[in-house]
């Protein structure tokens, strides 16, 4: 497993308990004895380091390379998920994956970014930045289960559209831009979760939800840390001071009125239980999408569009 450099003495241990189940039990040392007190001292351990994250911790766990990312919670949650690729207009952009399927007896439209998880996946989803033709996929799919009149998901885990003049020429922001108007646009439910890194337009192209969720330890800002800090700093080592201020934790942005509620991780992380952290983000996306169930299509979109006007209103306390 990756190491964070705050989870070295939470890894230590972990090694230790390794090494002792790999021993055989003797007369002397009840082998499971010192390893039941070994993991009581790993979980107070994790549990008091997880507690008090700063937000430059929280970046770095988001962006954890063995966090799950939005195939992973396809696979799990989604039944007979049917994948729909391209724009129509250009190519098809993997580092957004989308399609139909049923959620827990409900027929939706989800859509996310998507990573990957080894070095080819990781190339072919182009670490999860999408070029124009991603978020015109993104529009289509949206447009689609507008139509249909079918619930939208997505799942949004990027650090940010790709920069590259290749999608510059092609016509990023107002792909972007139609994107975010797509959402807001909808009549039908839509509920949107960061899993991990949401990142600057790239992201919200895919959140104007009329209920936005955000997992505990992952990060929602305008503009990444590094970003920030070249930027008012002209140096990338300022990357944490970034992350003070930018208010990118799920409990800033809960305060803010951001987003509309906080997922909790298991302890230690999604990476560390995804089996759990699926379990629970399905039973949030349950709840948010019978909460939205019954609404006529017109207030939907009204009070989606009252709901991003209103953001900003709250002040800094």
């Amino acid at each position: 497993m990756h190491i964070l450099e705050f989870e070295k003495p939470v890894a230590e241990l972990e090694g230790k308990i390794e090494e002792l189940r790999h021993l055989s039990d003797s007369g002397e040392v009840n082998i499971a004895e010192e390893v039941g007190k070994l993991q009581a001292k790993v979980d107070k351990l994790l549990r008091t380091t997880y507690a008090k994250l700063t937000p430059w911790q929280k970046t770095q766990v988001a962006r954890h390379p063995q966090r799950p990312h939005a195939l992973a919670y396809i696979q799990a949650l989604i039944e007979d998920f049917t994948p729909l690729a391209g724009d129509r207009l250009f190519a098809e952009d993997q580092a957004i994956v989308g399609g139909l399927g049923r959620f827990r007896g409900r027929s939706v439209v989800v859509i996310g970014h998507e990573k990957g998880h080894d070095t080819d996946g990781r190339i072919r989803h182009n670490f999860g930045m999408a070029k124009p033709e991603g978020y015109r996929k993104a529009r289509r799919l949206m447009e689609l289960a507008d139509h249909f009149q079918i619930p939208v998901i997505t799942l949004v885990d990027t650090a940010g559209a790709y920069p590259g003049v290749d999608a510059e020429a092609r016509g990023q922001a107002e792909a972007i831009a139609r994107s975010i108007d797509a959402g807001l646009n909808l009549r039908v439910p839509f509920v949107s979760t960061i899993i991990g890194e949401g990142g600057s337009g790239g992201a919200i192209a895919l959140a104007t939800a009329n209920t936005v969720l955000m997992l505990e330890h992952s990060v929602y800002s305008v503009i990444s840390p590094e970003g920030c800090a070249s930027i008012l700093w002209r140096s990338g080592e300022n990357a944490k001071d970034a992350a003070e201020q930018l208010r990118l934790t799920a409990q800033d942005l809960l305060k803010l009125g951001v987003i509309d509620a906080e997922i909790p991780e298991p302890l230690g992380g999604a990476h560390r239980d995804v089996p759990l952290v699926v379990q629970t983000l399905g039973n949030a996306l349950e709840k948010a999408l019978a909460d939205l169930s019954g609404i006529e299509g017109g207030v939907l979109r009204a009070r989606r569009r009252d709901k991003f006007l209103e953001m900003g209103k709250v002040g800094l306390s």
